[in-house]
């Protein structure tokens, strides 16, 4: 009997250990399970570094939410997947938000990414073009005429009696007119205007698009109604994210995060992060601004006013 006891002993907390840790397996996959998944479809770009950085940093997790990122090509096909229902939440110019909830897509604005508006207009250094004025009959490329940056520069040009012929070319492609010289100026935006500058060529008119909001978070309305304390937290997340870039855009793990992302040229991005002021509160004027600037464009027929915001998010990002 002695000898049968410290085996019968070994035997038990054996039992007892293999038992514990099936019920903390079990406690760990159901509270898994419980932490509701946001599907946030994207087309990457460094001017949804908050996006990535709550990611990377566990800050959705921390704040109670799981997130997959789904890659799109571009804003457009990233709109579509929320409308569908096959995503919740989407990362976008504001005209492209503006332009769905004024034509009755079911989705609202939760929140601003960032202002100001960080596309601009660069030139060659012996271009002639140095005031507004200067852009008249000028062939300039750039993504649309919807796309902020250009809307200000028209805005900017009308005002001075003048007007340009936009050759509708993004990134890359803006980039390569404006170097063959096929065109006299590129409106691009980060990290492509900070590729172009570190060639040497002159960002002129930053102003015009000073007071201008770029980029906001966008949701599906059935999204919101079912699961708006997990948008909620989202928005959260984020709003960590931004005080830590801000806090040091250039910092080397912020930086790695970019490149990872957006296999963006890691000098562009050091060059350029500082210019992308990230914040959550939305821009309620700026963003009427740009939506009557749409109905005289014939993309919307009326201003949608605070019809654009989600009511899940008034006081919290709107007022």
């Amino acid at each position: 009997m002695k000898k049968t006891i410290p085996i019968l002993v070994v035997i038990v907390a054996l039992v007892v250990i293999i038992a514990n840790r099936g019920t903390q397996e079990k406690e760990e996959q159901a509270l898994e399970d419980s932490v509701p998944t946001i599907v946030v479809a994207d087309a990457k770009t460094t001017h949804h570094l908050n996006l990535y950085v709550a990611q990377e940093l566990g800050l959705f997790e921390k704040h109670g939410v799981s997130v997959e990122i789904v890659d799109v090509l571009d804003l457009n096909a990233a709109r579509d997947l929320v409308i569908s229902g096959q995503a919740d939440i989407f990362w976008s110019c504001p005209t492209v938000a503006i332009a769905a909830v004024a034509n009755g897509a079911p989705m609202k604005i939760i929140s601003q990414v960032k202002k100001p508006c960080t596309s601009v207009l660069l030139v060659d250094p012996d271009s002639p073009i140095q005031t507004v004025s200067d852009l008249d009959e000028k062939s300039i490329a750039g993504i649309s005429p919807t796309c902020e940056a250009i809307i200000s520069l028209t805005v900017a040009a009308r005002e001075e009696g003048v007007g340009f012929n936009l050759e509708r070319l993004a990134g890359g492609p803006a980039l390569a007119a404006l170097e063959s010289g096929s065109v006299d100026a590129a409106i691009l935006e980060e990290p492509h205007a900070s590729i172009a500058e570190l060639r040497g060529y002159n960002i002129l008119f930053q102003e015009v698009s000073a007071n201008i909001p770029c980029r906001t978070i966008n949701a599906r309305n059935a999204f919101l109604q079912n699961n708006s304390d997990a948008a909620k937290a989202l928005i959260a997340a984020v709003e960590e994210a931004n005080r830590i870039i801000l806090e040091d855009p250039v910092a080397e793990n912020i930086v790695d995060i970019a490149v990872e992302y957006t296999e963006s040229p890691r000098d562009a991005i050091i060059n350029g992060n500082n210019r992308l002021l990230f914040q959550t509160e939305i821009d309620q004027e700026g963003l009427s601004f740009l939506a009557d600037e749409l109905i005289g464009l014939g993309n919307i027929r009326s201003n949608p006013g605070t019809d654009l915001y989600a009511q899940e998010f008034k006081g919290i990002t709107w007022n």
